[in-house]
């Protein structure tokens, strides 16, 4: 009888990504049922796979750090508890693999050994989730809360306070097994106990786990909030350019879409708004590019010198340029001027989501360090076998002065098959409106494109 895996595991140990076996199962190349693929037809589309080079992973968990603005922190083992529930679990794995090793022969299936080896080991060092009812995956690692795992992973999942107060990261055990990590002060009711519910914040996975919990499917879904968080650090990124890094405290953290914005405001009244240039993987630690404008007086203020630990007022978010995540389209962004910040945000949230088979970034900007954050794209470009980062110039000097659709020319060239994409285009106005036009001319259906401007 055929061995079925979920999309997630089978990219795991092929070592490719998701999006890439998508791809295959739309062009016929992989079969797939209910959603999961045999072991079989795996090996079959991936005959050169080498199970034992995680090389790719590796890379794409290295950008992703640096993507996400966390610490290179070393992956730790599970605890003894979780090891020892797993190992459990994996014991009539362990009959299979003697079978299987006993069976193979010259002639016959030799990757299968291995596969069914290197897939023993990941059952141990790491556990597989999936959330009802819209079967979103993720996968818990080391000592990782079930929550933080899921938002890594680009889940928008409910939570509030993130340390077992408030109860909103409730989910319901469907099967699998949990391990506690923390003490929690939440009262469940005797129903909800019955019912095997947890706090996602509070628990790591000891086995495979199937889960019931609320996610956000939009904006819509997301609560307006407001946080005083602390400066973290004013950083220059060129002469007219400013990385502002905002911490909020751990049980108020702020729960955001990729590509929302939110306003700033000081305590002397200066006060703007601004995409938030980070993902929200990491929701504690937000960023905005922030650039020096003639009567800006909250711009004024960050080139000033915020200092370390001033309070920043934070309300949000707000806006619909948001990443379709029921589309497995391939994803082209364009970015005019300081229009990257959001688009860096949407870039972060799908790598974490690991979905679509590739990613293709167009940044217009003008005049010296228009591209503010150029050798960061560039290292995503080089790290990332589906990333495609093509820098131009804006007529005229600068993105907001684009008068036709001339800079567009080589991402209209280069997309023969633009229609197959979902295109997120952010900047100042009449950049984006002047986009639109082109892109809808050149045949781009309307309800794969969106708009991102700085009044949306």
């Amino acid at each position: 009888m055929p061995r079925y895996l979920t999309l997630s595991r089978a990219a795991r140990l092929v070592g490719v990504r998701r999006g890439a076996l998508q791809a295959k199962i739309r062009s016929g190349e992989l079969a797939a049922f209910e959603g999961m693929v045999s072991e079989e037809d795996l090996l079959r589309a991936y005959p050169e796979a080498h199970l034992e080079d995680n090389a790719f992973l590796e890379r794409l968990e290295a950008i992703k750090e640096a993507a996400f603005a966390r610490r290179v922190r070393e992956r730790v083992l599970p605890s003894a508890e979780v090891l020892m529930a797993r190992l459990a679990e994996l014991e009539h794995y362990c009959t299979i693999l003697e079978e299987r090793l006993a069976a193979a022969a010259p002639g016959g299936a030799p990757l299968r050994a291995p596969l069914l080896a290197q897939e023993s080991l990941l059952r141990i060092m790491s556990a597989h989730v999936q959330v009802k009812p819209s079967g979103h995956e993720f996968f818990v690692d080391g000592n990782d809360s079930l929550l933080e795992a899921a938002l890594r992973a680009g889940l928008s999942l409910d939570y509030g306070c993130s340390i077992g107060g408030c109860g909103k990261c409730k989910a319901r055990i469907v099967s699998g097994q949990v391990h506690r990590l923390r003490h929690s002060d939440y009262a469940f009711t005797a129903a909800e106990k019955a019912a095997g519910v947890v706090l996602m914040c509070c628990h790591t996975a000891a086995t495979d786990l199937v889960i019931e919990a609320r996610e956000a499917h939009g904006a819509a879904d997301m609560p307006l909030q407001t946080i005083d968080a602390r400066v973290k650090a004013v950083s220059p990124m060129g002469e007219d350019m400013r990385l502002l890094h905002l911490q909020t405290p751990r049980s108020n953290r702020l729960r955001f879409l990729a590509g929302q914005s939110v306003r700033l405001s000081l305590g002397e009244g200066a006060a703007a708004s601004f995409p938030v240039a980070s993902c929200p993987c990491d929701e504690r630690n937000l960023h905005f590019h922030v650039r020096r404008r003639a009567g800006d007086a909250f711009a004024e203020r960050v080139f000033a010198g915020l200092k370390d630990a001033d309070t920043v007022r934070v309300e949000g978010p707000r806006g619909e340029f948001v990443l379709d995540e029921a589309s497995a389209r391939p994803l082209v962004f364009v970015a005019f001027d300081t229009g990257f910040a959001p688009v860096k945000s949407l870039i972060e949230h799908a790598m974490a989501l690991d979905a679509s088979e590739s990613l293709h970034l167009y940044w217009i900007a003008g005049g010296e360090g228009g591209h503010y954050l150029d050798n960061l794209c560039r290292s995503w470009n080089d790290a990332l076998d589906n990333f495609h980062y093509v820098p131009l110039k804006a007529a005229g000097g600068a993105a907001p002065e684009l008068r036709d659709e001339s800079v567009l020319r080589p991402l209209l060239r280069g997309h023969a098959r633009l229609h197959d994409s979902d295109v997120y285009v952010a900047g100042p106005a009449q950049a984006v409106h002047a986009a639109e036009f082109a892109l809808l001319e050149h045949g781009l259906p309307r309800a794969q494109l969106r708009l991102g401007t700085p009044e949306a």
